[in-house]
């Protein structure tokens, strides 16, 4: 039977509460996209599967998703603050792997919360197409998908001319303190963090290399996830790591007063649990909203400017 088979027509299986549900895919729709069968959403040619890792190279030789490349998180962010590259640094490492603003590009990870990170980027460069593998790499396994070994697909890469649109399409997607602090003189404003509740209140900082610990003063807190695990985001996902059903989010967001239609600013500690947040609210397409990219760490680093450690009620 031919891929072309209409009896081979893959099931959308698109969330249906979600405004952009053709963007947060599922193994099973990637995985019939892969093999050639015809799927319901399916991306126009030359779409990109990439793995998104930390210092995960090794891992992703040993065995990953056929047809995908890996992408470090080395080269979209930089020490010492981990904030994402200058945009000259950011467009160059896209075009070497020959994106650009109308490439589909899908994305994973083994912690998804990287491929998260990577997807805010690309949204924020203007890559029309993102899309992320909902629960990553651990569901994919989970669906008895198959994997393949070796360096994977970036040695064939073409390097792309050029972007073909503005870059960055997106800035309003980032924010940088000095707009977080006009954001919080607003009386509409909201700066969302996305952070355990043991570091909101001051009890942790949450990092091996943060010291300071606190939040920022006027901060509704958004919930992450179990308190020390920077990398859980059980608030918003089921136990598999799949997103909850967004009525569920939004519940919990609308309970701290993070609601659609108010400009939200998403941040946690250097912006990964930040962008998987900004990720969810951007397929259940609230406007105005964006991550503070420099987060907790670039925050207590900054001259002149306190944090609140309200558990104990000191100033830091």
């Amino acid at each position: 039977m031919s891929p072309d088979h209409p009896d081979n027509i893959a099931a959308a299986d698109f969330r249906p509460d979600l405004i952009r549900g053709r963007q947060l895919v599922t193994s099973a729709w990637l995985a019939a996209l892969a093999s050639g069968v015809r799927v319901h959403g399916a991306p126009a040619a030359g779409w990109r599967l990439i793995e998104v890792g930390c210092g995960g190279a090794a891992l992703f030789e040993q065995g990953h998703i056929p047809g995908a490349g890996y992408l470090d998180t080395c080269y979209i962010e930089q020490q010492p603050l981990w904030n994402k590259v200058a945009d000259d640094a950011l467009l160059a490492l896209l075009l070497a792997r020959g994106l650009r603003h109308d490439t589909t590009v899908i994305l994973y990870g083994r912690n998804n919360l990287a491929a998260a990170r990577a997807a805010h980027l690309l949204l924020y460069a203007g890559v029309a197409d993102v899309r992320l593998l909902d629960g990553g790499y651990a569901l994919w396994l989970a669906g008895g998908h198959p994997c393949e070994r070796g360096p994977g697909a970036p040695g064939g890469m073409v390097p792309a001319a050029d972007f073909g649109a503005a870059f960055p399409a997106h800035p309003e997607y980032m924010v940088d303190t000095a707009q977080v602090q006009a954001l919080l003189r607003r009386q509409d404003g909201v700066l969302a963090s996305i952070r355990t509740e043991a570091e909101f209140t001051g009890k942790v900082s949450g990092y091996s290399y943060i010291v300071a610990r606190g939040d920022i003063p006027g901060a509704r807190w958004g919930r992450a996830g179990e308190d020390g695990d920077v990398n859980s985001m059980s608030a918003y996902q089921l136990a598999d790591g799949s997103m909850k059903p967004a009525a569920a989010i939004a519940a919990q967001w609308a309970a701290s007063g993070i609601v659609p239609g108010r400009p939200i600013a998403f941040y946690c500690g250097t912006g990964w649990r930040a962008s998987m947040a900004f990720f969810y609210a951007w397929l259940m397409d609230w406007p105005q909203i964006s991550v503070y990219d420099g987060g907790w760490f670039e925050w207590s680093h900054h001259h002149g400017l306190a944090c609140d450690a309200s558990a104990s009620g000191q100033r830091c």
